[in-house]
């Protein structure tokens, strides 16, 4: 979701009401979605981006018994013995790395899968209490997925907003599979910590509004689920609009704009309000130190408004292995909006961590 990684994206246009709570309809930027409506009605009678019907899929318990929903590309003949394992953000589910899914098919085994409440995953039972932060939990989610899907071998982690996150999550709690099993990672459009002062591109006061109020109106949310549910198709074109503005940074099609709403969409209000207050306790910046021998991509777009580019510079300056890429005019889906920049740098990630891949598959 993927600053608070998917402050704008996914926790406001999710809860229609909450988001005009929060008064951001006006912030969201809605100039031009009435003239853009025919093409969202057009983008829900088709599905230009669907669940793969042939997608391997198979499930993985975590260690409080929540299924994850996970994908396997086995390699094609001479790719390296490596897996790269793809994480994505809050409000998004596995779809979201689409475009770098084909592009790093004929390079290694791919590993996806929709982290715990989002896509075709499993939430945490509402009532049950997790004995860990939220994203430590995610972290721990991560470690399972790697258990079990991943086992032996290299692996380069490719985490994008919250993904990036659960990645910095999972090198706190393991920091001894950095080295010998995690040969590379790649930190997408995320941050270290300090989300709280982002202003998300409003001005300072509204932006710490949002911060405020936000986690108790989605805790009432999650209470008045069936209601906020038929709020949410009433604010639909707000939604629209809301992800148009904090997911993309320039001009890409309507559909894509209108895929990003849909994923969210489908994030029930429950995630949403367990997630989102724990971006302001996220702190992980001292973590990365397990991931200072290896060979690292730090990547944002030049327009996040969600996790800025500051964030990444802040994690790039601790990783001195790092490549720091900044898209000119993207957004916070730069993976979406920018996904040959994205992939020709995640293409040169794992040219660089190859030798360290070959010695760890012997």
């Amino acid at each position: 979701m993927g600053g608070r990684v998917r402050v704008g994206l996914a926790a406001l246009p999710r809860a229609g009401v909450v988001g005009a709570g929060l008064g951001l309809a006006a912030a969201g930027a809605a100039v031009g979605v009435l003239a853009e409506r025919r093409v969202l009605r057009r983008r829900r009678a088709g599905e230009p981006f669907p669940w793969p019907a042939d997608a391997p899929g198979r499930d993985v318990m975590t260690d409080d018994g929540v299924r994850l929903h996970v994908e396997v590309d086995e390699p094609g003949p001479g790719c390296a013995p490596l897996t790269v394992v793809l994480v994505h953000g809050f409000g998004n589910d596995l779809r979201a790395f689409r475009y770098q899914r084909r592009a790093l098919a004929p390079y290694a085994r791919l590993v996806l899968f929709d982290q715990r409440g989002h896509g075709r995953s499993g939430g945490t039972d509402p009532r049950s209490r997790l004995d860990r932060s939220v994203i430590d939990q995610l972290g721990a989610d991560l470690a399972r997925v790697l258990a079990e899907c991943a086992p032996d071998g290299p692996v380069v982690l490719v985490g994008h907003s919250m993904g990036g996150m659960t990645v910095m999550a999972l090198a706190d709690q393991h920091p001894e599979l950095f080295g010998p099993r995690v040969v590379g990672v790649a930190l997408i459009s995320t941050s270290p910590g300090q989300l709280a002062e982002v202003t998300l591109g409003l001005p300072a006061a509204a932006g710490r509004l949002v911060h405020r109020t936000a986690p108790p109106l989605l805790r009432v949310a999650t209470r008045q689920a069936q209601l906020v549910e038929r709020g949410r198709r009433v604010t639909g074109d707000v939604a629209y609009a809301l992800a148009r503005r904090y997911a993309f940074g320039g001009d890409v099609p309507p559909e894509l704009v209108a895929f990003v709403t849909e994923m969210v969409a489908a994030t029930p209000v429950q995630t949403l309000a367990e997630v989102f207050p724990a971006f302001a306790a996220h702190d992980k910046l001292r973590a990365l130190d397990a991931l200072a021998p290896l060979p690292a991509l730090v990547l944002v777009g030049e327009r996040d408004l969600l996790t800025p580019a500051d964030h990444s510079r802040a994690i790039a300056a601790r990783l001195p292995h790092a490549e720091l890429v900044v898209v000119p005019e993207a957004g916070h889906m730069v993976v979406l909006e920018r996904p040959d920049a994205v992939d020709a740098a995640l293409a040169r990630l794992l040219a660089r961590a190859e030798p360290a891949a070959a010695g760890a598959g012997r």
